[in-house]
């Protein structure tokens, strides 16, 4: 069972359905959301994470096996689960989650969903890392559909709100994983991967993390206007992007990869934090 949430990469579904699970609270206002149809959605939109995810490493499980980071935590290079098992797996996520989002959600939400797991799974997997350097920034797509389709299952349409949200995780996406790609370079070097350290250096990578952070922390701010809340949002947005910009800065500094990893750890818990405080905004002004 443990090798099948590892297929999921279950930080990354957590932090998927998470801000999905944010939209959902914000456009509902807490009002005439039957539980079971409120969790069932949010297990939907995890499992649509995890099995575009799953899909991931099935496609690159030799690349995996190359790879010192993968090679000690994926299950297909350490041989826990069968290539067959997790393509099984995949492709009956895929199903559960469509049907689960489409049932309770709308088509618009399956839709959404279904465009999720083909955009990771087959354009970025299979086309976009191994060919451009900019593989990050296109991808981030993917990993920003949460709260599209969270908005969409509790009211049939896209909000403004809900885009911010979704513009927010693409423009921490780049910053998070190009904090990654420096620290593992010469495992994205040994597959061949063109990841942006490796086509225009480290300082100018770092340079991309600076600037996105730039963007990213008045972005982040700017939500408060278009969810008519208190002020929990605001002066958490401002505390936490000012950290992260902190941290962006010191990586611009620096080039002891210690410092990286550390701004990418902080990076997952800045974006878990923000969604936490979105939330804690919107039940609090229902209340």
């Amino acid at each position: 069972m443990k090798a099948y949430l590892q297929l999921t990469k279950p930080t990354i579904s957590f932090l998927f359905a998470i801000t999905g699970m944010a939209a959902m609270l914000l456009e509902s206002h807490l009002n005439a959301t039957d539980p079971v149809r409120f969790w069932v959605i949010v297990f939907a939109i995890f499992l649509t994470g995890g099995a575009a995810n799953a899909f991931n490493q099935y496609f690159e499980r030799d690349v995996d096996k190359k790879m010192a980071r993968t090679a000690k935590k994926r299950p297909l290079p350490q041989g826990l689960l069968t290539p067959f098992q997790a393509l099984a797996f995949s492709l009956s996520g895929s199903i559960i989650s469509t049907f689960l989002l489409f049932y309770y959600g709308g088509i618009l939400a399956a839709a959404l969903g279904v465009g999720t797991i083909l955009f990771y799974s087959f354009y970025y997997t299979l086309w976009l890392k191994p060919r451009t350097p900019y593989n990050i920034v296109i991808g981030g797509i993917a990993g920003a559909m949460g709260p599209l389709i969270g908005c969409a299952a509790v009211t049939g349409s896209i909000s403004w709100a809900a885009f911010i949200m979704f513009l927010i995780i693409f423009m921490w996406t780049p910053p998070h994983f190009w904090a990654l790609a420096i620290c593992c370079k010469e495992d994205y070097k040994s597959v061949s991967y063109p990841m942006l350290p490796l086509v225009v250096g480290d300082q100018e990578t770092r340079k991309q993390i600076l600037y996105y952070s730039f963007v990213l922390i008045p972005l982040s701010a700017c939500l408060h206007f278009f969810i008519a809340g208190s002020v929990i949002y605001l002066l958490g947005s401002v505390l936490l992007g000012s950290l992260f910009l902190f941290g962006a800065y010191k990586v611009y500094h620096t080039t002891v990869i210690k410092t990286h990893w550390q701004f990418f750890a902080y990076s997952i818990v800045y974006l878990l934090a923000l969604f936490g405080f979105l939330i804690a905004d919107v039940m609090y002004s229902a209340a």
